[in-house]
């Protein structure tokens, strides 16, 4: 991956898309099939798929004209395959970037990804551990138990009886991920540099996103230290069961981990049919989260049901480690102080905190912000705790946010997210249950901890040399720039932005004044040879003749498909 990112780096851009060539046709084909044949030209791409669109012109079809843009793309991401169907999911948990209407279809994207032959996962987990899969396991289940755009999972059995999972890669999966990864971070430059109304959207920084997002999630090594943490970090702690990882059988490509065979928490009846309160479970589950969240800063970041099970002695188990969220301490102090400004009715206060919160991509109108997020206020100031939601709340401030311009750090928008799956999953056990008021211990515990003695005199001590350093430092940067300036060395750097599509027409144009006048004076001078000759050189004048009328044909015709006269 470093070669890659390495590669990108230095190449310039038509080598880098034309390296992908093949790709990069069939991402224009899938974008020209659902109408979206205008972005392609507007993005400057025709002079590289110039020979690639007269072959695909063919096979484009007629759009439906009920279909929304929303629906076209998340169509064209599902046509794409698995990299983009995950980049329109991830997509899909930023509403505070992108507008509601494509959140919505963006959510309705599935992975429908065939499973791989189980003999090729034998293969590949050969080629990871080095030794036949019979001698590696008493039992292997070709048959997979899940599959998805990046692994799919098998059960098997280890020589000492201990039953496990297998989470095994696909094969060629980095290839065509790093593939689709570039791609993407081309078309989002383009986006950035040809399209300005889309900017607010930020492209660049969501693919930037998805790419740390996708290559946390394709690295199993990675899970299996999120997972040895999360078991360390609740060691003490029994309402939480991490399963156990097999390092001896794990790499990059390959994860090992204990079988938990367990009831899924969205069945109320199946958990009382094993002798568990479906009330005191979700009240267990909302604490464990808060936990992870508010006093670890480390939280798992996708708790739907199908990443959790019930185990008969009332543990609850996550699985899947694959997304995880980092919240730093200041993070959650930010997000306390909103919550405390709602209870207290403060406006002031949470706009304040919006404004640190939030990184804004326009300017904000800070008066409208205020209105808005007095009227938030309002809305769920005096509501007592047992009838706070939670999930509807965040969400409400995510929309403040998205209205504003207003982008909101990843993994903060990743725990607000995950809040809200969490209240959902709580509420379908117990329909009484109050995530606000498992909330509100964690929020006063982190109140305690800002004016704790200790921690006051530590923050202290951290901005008292913060301060050292920049003084200290202070003279020496002043030092250098006085002398660039006694030098005539001081350099302003200017980015010009906007500017490629003007100097690419100001070729064209002086081009095809070349061209024209190359036509004209071959003209001329043929005429004149007739003349002087009396005809007598038709075996120079012909030939002229012939070439300046293909010049001429050939420059009429460049005019006419550039649309402009």
């Amino acid at each position: 991956m470093a070669n890659s990112q390495r590669r990108n780096s230095i190449e310039p851009y038509p080598l880098r898309f034309l390296r992908n060539l093949a790709r990069s046709r069939e991402i224009a084909t899938v974008f020209l099939n659902h109408g979206f044949g205008d972005l392609i030209e507007r993005l400057g791409l025709r002079r590289y798929l110039q020979w690639g669109r007269r072959l695909i012109s063919r096979k484009t079809r007629e759009v439906p004209p009920e279909l929304t843009t929303a629906a076209r793309i998340r169509l064209a991401l599902q046509d794409l395959g698995p990299t983009f169907v995950k980049f329109g999911q991830v997509l899909s948990t930023r509403p505070d970037l992108i507008p509601v209407e494509l959140v919505e279809e963006l959510e309705k994207l599935q992975e429908d990804v065939p499973p791989f032959e189980g003999e090729t996962a034998r293969t590949l987990i050969e080629q990871e551990l080095g030794r036949p899969v019979s001698e590696l396991f008493a039992r292997f289940d070709d048959e997979p138990m899940a599959a998805g755009s990046l692994a799919q999972v098998h059960r098997a059995v280890r020589p000492d009886g201990a039953e496990i999972v297998l989470k095994v890669r696909r094969p060629n999966v980095i290839r065509e991920l790093e593939r689709d990864l570039s791609l993407m971070a081309e078309v989002a430059e383009l986006l950035e540099r040809h399209i300005l109304e889309i900017r607010v959207f930020d492209p660049v920084g969501l693919v930037n996103h998805f790419t740390r997002t996708i290559r946390r999630e394709v690295n199993f090594q990675r899970e299996a230290r999120s997972m040895d943490e999360m078991r360390k970090l609740f060691q003490d702690d029994d309402r939480l069961y991490v399963p156990e990882v097999f390092h001896d059988m794990s790499t990059e490509a390959l994860l090992a981990m204990e079988y938990i065979d367990g009831y899924r928490l969205d069945d109320p009846d199946e958990v009382c049919a094993a002798g568990l309160d479906p009330h005191v479970i979700a009240i267990r589950g909302a604490n464990i989260f808060m936990r992870q969240a508010f006093e670890f800063g480390f939280f798992h970041g996708d708790p739907h049901p199908g990443n959790m099970r019930l185990r008969p002695d009332g543990r609850i188990a996550l699985l899947d480690y694959g997304m995880m969220g980092y919240l730093a301490s200041d993070k959650r102090e930010q997000l306390v102080d909103l919550f405390l400004a709602i209870v207290r009715n403060n406006v002031d206060r949470a706009t304040a905190v919006v404004l640190e919160m939030g990184n804004p991509a326009q300017s904000v109108e800070t008066v409208m912000l205020r209105a808005d997020i007095q009227d938030f206020i309002e809305t769920y100031y005096g509501v007592q705790l047992e009838q706070l939601r939670i999930g509807p709340l965040l969400s409400d401030f995510v929309n403040i946010l998205a209205s504003h311009g207003l982008r909101c750090p990843a993994d903060l928008m990743l725990l607000i997210r995950a809040i809200v799956t969490l209240e959902g999953v709580g509420r379908k056990l117990d329909p009484e249950f109050n995530l606000a008021a498992e909330l509100a211990p964690f929020i006063e515990r982190v109140v305690r901890q800002r004016y704790d003695p200790k921690r006051i005199a530590e923050r202290a001590i951290a901005d008292i040399r913060e301060l050292y350093n920049a003084t200290h430092d202070l003279p020496l940067h002043l030092g250098k720039t006085l002398q660039k300036l006694s030098e005539d060395d001081l350099r302003i750097h200017l980015e010009h932005q906007g500017l490629d599509k003007l100097i690419t027409e100001f070729d064209r144009s002086s081009n095809r004044i070349v061209i024209g006048m190359i036509t004209s004076a071959i003209l001329l001078a043929s005429a004149m040879v007739i003349r002087v000759t009396a005809g007598g050189s038709l075996w120079i004048t012909v030939p002229a003749f012939v070439l300046s009328s293909l010049l001429g044909v050939w420059l009429i015709i460049g005019i006419l498909r550039s649309g402009r006269l």
